[in-house]
């Protein structure tokens, strides 16, 4: 029996493909997306002996126990001890709920933990490589950055993210658009599911794809996903009570998510999770309905979330065996609007000093919602996304205060805008590539 780790296409499940192959690829040659074959459970010993052990240490467990001899152990924890020079600390918000806060890396978002580990994946795979390799990114806000930071100056990767044209912050702009000359920011007049309609017609393109070597760096790709299971594991070594555990998750494209999934397929004991959106409700929609009904996105002040066609519903799906009862059990949906969202930043600062950015601020509404509704004897934990400065227009209107901005972002801030701006069409984005 092969004891290696591998990996299987969404539209089939008899296909074996190596990390190396699906990394590089993005996407399987089917169109669907890659997830672990075998996903192992593991045991209440590990469980127990995570407690009060360092991010670097759990991540190093959890990796070595899911990539099962692909990457040899001391490449392995030099990979992630290079990857995570940061953590994600607890903090107490009111009686047992917690924010997680997982925007500690260089750009201040959740994104730089896959950002920065899919790149170092990248440098590791590289050096049998002799074509450049293209990444192609869309992006609603943080993903972008974290990329571009992750990836730039690293030899032999071009990087092409691309973002909808006045639809992000000027912070987030900033970030990835002043990066190093193998960074291209492609400002696309339109919205992020234009972008990622971009993004998915290049990798259909055969003609493309024969001439130029290309990836993604988007959470379709399984790089991005394994990172993010780290950090569940290491909120549950970090709670004193952790026989209740229920974590929301603000939610675009599911990522982060579908990694909150896999890490309780792995026998993370969590009771549940709250998928929270704003009015980009897709997802709590088919929760409600049994019915998937994508449509165009809509701008909202957690732009991050914009998104009207979430790519990873095709794994969440998967995961769960197409089975909408199981998800159910498994997921309760919320969504909420700007003004609640406003009024939710507002309340917590007046009550605990704590500052939320909007897309956190979502994800402690619908802690709240769940509460109330369904369990009020929980230990909740809401996922705070990115650094509150990254929305300091949004976030000062709500709290009357102004917000310290971090100085990594003052330094973006002073650098020239480096940007290409095109039409929604993809023979000029294709054109743009060639």
């Amino acid at each position: 029996m092969d004891s290696t780790f591998k990996l299987y296409s969404t539209k089939n499940h008899d296909l074996n493909v190596s990390l190396k192959e699906a990394i590089f690829h993005g996407l399987a040659q089917d169109g669907g997306l890659f997830l672990p074959k075998a996903i192992p459970k593991l045991s209440a010993d590990f469980f127990r002996e995570i407690k009060g052990k360092s991010f670097i240490e759990v991540s190093f467990e959890v990796a070595r126990h899911l990539l099962v001899n692909e990457i040899p152990e001391r490449k392995l924890l030099s990979i992630i001890e290079n990857s995570f020079p940061f953590t994600t600390p607890i903090v107490e918000v009111e009686k047992n709920i917690f924010s997680q806060e997982l925007f500690h890396g260089p750009t201040l978002s959740f994104k730089d933990f896959g950002a920065r580990f899919m790149a170092r994946l990248f440098q590791y795979y590289l050096n049998d490589q002799k074509r450049e390799l293209n990444i192609l990114v869309a992006t609603s806000g943080d993903t972008g950055s974290a990329v571009a930071d992750g990836f730039s100056t690293i030899p032999g990767i071009k990087v092409w993210i691309l973002y909808p044209s006045k639809k992000i912050s000027r912070i987030q702009e900033q970030q990835m658009t002043t990066l190093a000359d193998n960074i291209n920011a492609v400002e696309v007049s339109g919205t992020f599911d234009d972008c990622q309609k971009l993004v998915k017609q290049a990798f259909a393109d055969k003609e493309l794809r024969a001439q130029l070597n290309i990836t993604s760096a988007n959470s379709i790709n399984i790089a991005r996903l394994i990172p993010q299971t780290f950090y569940y594991f290491y909120l549950f070594s970090q709670l004193e009570d952790d026989s209740n555990i229920v974590v929301s998750v603000p939610s675009g494209n599911f990522g982060n998510l579908t990694a909150g999934i896999v890490a309780k397929k792995m026998g993370l004991p969590l009771r549940n999770f709250v998928a929270a959106t704003n009015i980009n409700d897709v997802f709590p929609e088919y929760l409600d309905s049994g019915s998937f009904s994508p449509r165009p996105s809509k701008q909202t002040i957690s732009n991050a979330m914009d998104v009207g066609n979430p790519s990873n519903f095709e794994r969440l799906q998967d995961l769960f065996h197409d089975d909408i009862k199981s998800m159910r059990e498994n997921i309760y949906g919320a969504r909420f609007t700007d003004d609640q969202t406003r009024q939710a930043i507002k309340f917590v600062y007046e009550n605990t000093g704590y500052i939320m950015d909007p897309h956190g601020a979502v994800a402690y509404l619908g802690l709240k919602q769940y509460k109330d509704c369904v369990n009020k004897d929980i230990v909740g934990v809401f996922l705070e996304t990115a650094h509150p400065a990254k929305f300091a227009e949004t976030v000062e209107a709500a709290i009357q205060q102004q917000v310290t901005i971090p100085q990594q972002l003052m330094n973006s801030m002073n650098k020239e805008k480096k940007s290409t701006l095109i039409g929604g069409s993809y023979s000029e984005f294709k054109a743009l590539l060639m």
